[in-house]
């Protein structure tokens, strides 16, 4: 059995995606005041985003928010009642699904997927004045190590968020 060169774009294209998975530690900022910062970023970086909620009821009510954030800036999302999923740059949603072919997922109130290699990056927000949804996030982490993904940990500090892992 021969092998390809190392460097060869055929190795290069067996190998197995890693996924960043990012976990952000809420302490001090709600989820509706860090939420549509990180979405900024992500927009400006030409990427497409899904935000995944617990439920329709989250859905809706980040909708409406993403709607009222910010007199100067706008930012465009969708979810199931606006419809035209592919067009959406950002797409709100309690199910396991991409329809926007987007890049990133953000995983919010202990929202999980099975589908973290389908992604460039997860970002896994979490409450962490919450023990339930504390140990939530550190069995997603562990999980995400085993499966050899590249994790980094984010916690508040003042306006900030500071790499810890």
């Amino acid at each position: 059995v021969r092998r390809a060169p190392a460097g060869s774009p055929r190795a290069r294209s067996l190998r197995r995606q890693v996924t960043e998975v990012y976990f952000y530690h809420l302490e001090q900022s709600p989820l509706e005041r860090v939420l549509p910062d990180l979405l900024q970023k992500t927009l400006e970086r030409g990427w497409k985003a899904v935000v995944r909620a617990g439920s329709t009821e989250r859905v809706e009510a980040l909708n409406n928010q993403l709607w009222a954030y910010g007199r100067a800036t706008f930012l465009p999302h969708g979810s199931k009642p606006d419809g035209e999923a592919a067009r959406q740059p950002i797409w709100l949603t309690e199910a396991e699904e991409n329809p926007n072919s987007a890049v990133i997922l953000f995983l919010v109130d202990g929202a999980d997927t099975e589908a973290v290699g389908a992604y460039t990056r997860v970002c896994d927000i979490f409450d962490g004045n919450d023990e339930e949804a504390l140990a939530a996030a550190r069995s997603r982490w562990k999980r995400a190590k085993d499966a050899g993904h590249a994790l980094a940990y984010f916690q508040q500090e003042g306006a900030r968020w500071v790499k810890k892992v």
